[in-house]
C-alpha cells in the first residue's frame, strides 16, 4: 500500500532513533540484544502513518480506543496490508469486549474476571487464542486501571484457567513521577511480581512484562521489560481524539 512520502520521511528515522535506544538500554543495563520488543503506541494516528511505519520494518501496533482502531484495522485490510499484530493497550468496557475478541491479537489492559470471560467466550474458533497481561496498579493511582498487586495471583489463576485466552504476563504504567529514582522502584516492584507470579503459575508461556513508554522506557528496561509501548517518539505528538 502506497503512503505519503512526507510521513515516511519522518518516522522512518524516528522509530530507528528508538530501536537505538532500546539497544543502548540493552546494553547498558546488561541484558542479551533483542530481549525487548517493541510495540508502536498507534492511537489517533491514522491509517497512513501506521502503513509508513510497518513500511519500515514495524509489526506490532498498540490501540487504545476500539472503534478507532477497528476502522483503521479493516481499512488496511482492505488495502491489502497484512501482517501486523494489533494489541489493544486501553481500558476495556463490556460493550466494546466483542470487537477486541474479534480483531485484535493481544489485550494488555485486562484487570477483571468477568471482562475475562466475556473475551473467552466471544473469541471464534477459527482465531488463535487471545494473548492477554494482567494490568497491575502497582503504585495505587487513584484513577488508573489494574487489579491491586494483592489481587494479581487470584486473578491470574482464574484467567490462566479459560478458553480461548493465553495469559503472557502483566503490564504496568506509573505514575508520572518527576524522579526517575521512582519510577525505577514502581518498575522494579512489577517485575518482583512478575516473578513471583511465574513461579506460582508455572505457565509455558509467561514471557511478557509489558512495562515503559516514550518517557522511561530506559528504566522499564533496567528493571526487566521485555516490551516497551512507544507512541510520541515514533509518531510526534498525538493529534486530538475525533469527538
Amino acid at each position: 500500500m502506497p503512503t505519503s512520502p512526507v510521513i515516511s520521511h519522518k518516522i522512518a528515522p524516528a522509530l530507528a532513533q528508538v530501536q537505538q535506544r532500546i539497544a543502548h538500554a540493552l546494553a547498558q543495563a546488561q541484558r542479551p540484544a533483542g530481549s525487548v520488543r517493541l510495540l508502536a503506541v498507534s492511537k489517533t494516528q491514522s491509517a497512513d502513518a501506521v502503513a509508513a511505519a510497518f513500511a519500515a520494518g514495524q509489526s506490532a501496533f498498540g490501540e487504545n480506543y476500539v472503534q478507532e482502531a477497528v476502522a483503521k484495522i479493516t481499512t488496511l485490510r482492505a488495502q491489502g496490508l497484512h501482517g501486523i499484530e494489533w494489541h489493544c493497550i486501553g481500558p476495556v468496557q463490556s460493550r466494546k469486549t466483542a470487537l477486541i475478541a474479534t480483531h485484535f491479537d493481544w489485550l494488555h489492559s485486562l484487570d477483571r474476571l468477568d471482562i475475562a470471560q466475556r473475551l473467552s467466550r466471544q473469541r471464534t474458533a477459527d482465531l488463535p487464542p487471545l494473548q492477554v497481561c494482567l494490568q497491575v496498579n502497582m503504585d495505587g493511582g487513584a484513577n488508573k486501571s489494574g487489579v491491586p498487586p494483592e489481587q494479581a495471583l487470584t486473578l491470574a489463576q482464574a484467567v490462566a484457567a479459560l478458553p480461548n485466552l493465553q495469559l503472557r504476563g502483566l503490564m504496568s504504567i506509573p505514575e508520572p513521577y518527576a524522579d526517575e529514582a521512582h519510577t525505577l522502584a514502581v518498575h522494579q516492584r512489577t517485575r518482583d511480581l512478575f516473578d513471583e507470579l511465574g513461579q506460582a503459575l508455572q505457565l509455558p508461556q509467561w514471557d511478557t512484562l509489558s512495562m515503559g513508554m516514550s518517557h522511561d522506557l530506559e528504566a522499564a528496561i533496567r528493571a526487566g521489560s521485555t516490551l516497551v509501548r512507544i507512541g510520541t517518539a515514533i509518531f510526534g505528538e498525538r493529534p486530538a481524539k475525533a469527538g
